[in-house]
């Protein structure tokens, strides 16, 4: 019997997840909830642990590549354009939906919700994320279980990885003959990083189960009553980023829309279901490379876009939470105000590269605008829903740059199809 294609895979599993994990919520949790979670966490944990040296080693070949390109300075400033141009479209839909829909005024949230979050973002965050801490781009951190243990752990930040990354790739280039047999080195190891890549990411309708089902035994939906208005502004501004503007701006450009989607849409689910563009990015990059965008560029620009391009946590979510909070409290916001709320969502995924989460973004929102930090605690209790939305469209975001420069530069064959099924064949290989 003929297997089914890789999207139908995923949806099956998405179906399974959802299943389950009604099915486990009703009975109070119980094996199978437990089950779910450590199915979903163990899928993830196979994905993170190929995104160092995935990237490391894509980013010193594509360097290595790009050295023979005679636009390669084109390319960036054109990746760099594209973030900027998708990002001021994405604030702006946020900001006309806010606006309309005040869901400030309209939902009742209960102030006592209103905490200051433990973590916030800071400008200075952007240097520091530049400037690597040490060579492997490692950091430790120690906090306390359940049961008051600490416990240490070990957390990486792809930005600094990048930067170390650019750092030798152009040092091994430069030196010619003597980073020759490096460069080779690191050519196989990418071969080979590929390759279990294949392997991964053949269990992602396995993965996909155990992640929503996971999510709706955790989160369930009763918590979106009191901010229904605020989580269906945001759902709304993601759907029309999603399906509206990325698709005028392929069909503007000459590309398929079916093409994308049918090559990108098992990122955009695992994306989904998974809450982290860094999970997912091994996927990404396979799946532009699938829509026919040379792995020279696409080893450079999805690392980079999976750290600084979220059109959907820092442009969508922090334009709409910033006008629930200065509603919410009656502040009034004047032009200068949402000019600087597009500042931030131009540029600001980049001052919080490195760290996790639109919370961070949020919050450095808030506090360029003058805005209580406190009430971004009033947004918390639904995070984890509207994360999946969110990520969801940084994902497709990430693919879509990359595509569209590609094309403009005229590296892209748009003669070649692409398999509809999506199977993560020769581009992960």
């Amino acid at each position: 019997m003929k297997r089914p294609s890789f999207s139908v895979q995923v949806f099956i599993g998405m179906a399974i997840g959802l299943s389950c994990g009604f099915w486990a919520r009703q009975v109070g949790g119980g094996p199978l909830a437990e089950t779910l979670r450590i199915v979903g966490e163990i899928f993830i944990q196979l994905l993170r642990v190929l995104v160092v040296p995935l990237v490391f080693t894509a980013i010193v070949a594509s360097i290595a590549a790009l050295r023979d390109l005679g636009n390669a300075a084109r390319l960036v400033a054109g990746t760099l354009a594209w973030f900027a141009i998708t990002a001021l479209i994405a604030v702006t839909i946020g900001l006309l939906l806010g606006t309309i829909i005040q869901p400030g005024v309209r939902d009742g949230v209960d102030m006592a919700a209103a905490v200051r979050p433990a973590t916030t973002g800071s400008w200075l965050d952007f240097l520091r994320g530049l400037v690597p801490s040490n060579l492997l781009g490692l950091s430790a951190s120690t906090k306390a279980d359940a049961d008051g243990a600490l416990q240490t752990g070990l957390s990486f930040n792809i930005l600094q990885i990048i930067v170390i990354a650019i750092a030798i790739g152009i040092a091994a280039v430069r030196s010619g003959d003597a980073g020759a047999p490096f460069l080779a080195f690191n050519a196989s190891l990418l071969a080979i990083c590929r390759r279990i890549l294949r392997w991964v990411v053949r269990l992602t309708p396995i993965g996909t189960a155990g992640l929503l089902g996971h999510a709706v035994v955790q989160y369930g939906w009763q918590s979106l009553a009191a901010l229904g208005s605020f989580a269906s502004a945001v759902y709304l501004g993601l759907g029309l980023v999603l399906l509206v503007v990325y698709p005028t701006l392929l069909k503007a450009n000459g590309l398929s829309v079916g093409r994308f989607f049918a090559a990108a849409w098992p990122a955009i689910q695992l994306g989904f279901v998974s809450r982290s563009s860094i999970a997912t990015l091994p996927v990404t990059e396979a799946s532009v490379e699938r829509i026919g965008v040379p792995r020279s560029y696409a080893a450079f620009a999805v690392p980079f876009a999976a750290t600084t391009k979220m059109d959907g946590c820092a442009a969508i979510y922090p334009a709409i939470a910033a006008l629930f909070v200065a509603q919410y409290h009656a502040i009034p916001l004047h032009a200068t105000d949402y000019l600087l709320i597009v500042l931030v969502s131009v540029v600001g995924s980049a001052a919080t590269a490195g760290l996790t989460g639109a919370l961070v973004m949020l919050t450095l929102t808030l506090s360029t605008l003058g805005l209580p930090l406190e009430g971004a605690g009033l947004l918390l209790a639904i995070d984890p829903i509207l994360d999946m939305g969110r990520t969801a469209v940084n994902v497709a975001g990430q693919a879509l740059v990359p595509t569209l420069v590609a094309k403009r530069q005229g590296l892209i064959d748009q003669i070649a199809p692409v398999d509809a099924a999506a199977q993560p064949g020769p581009a992960a290989t």
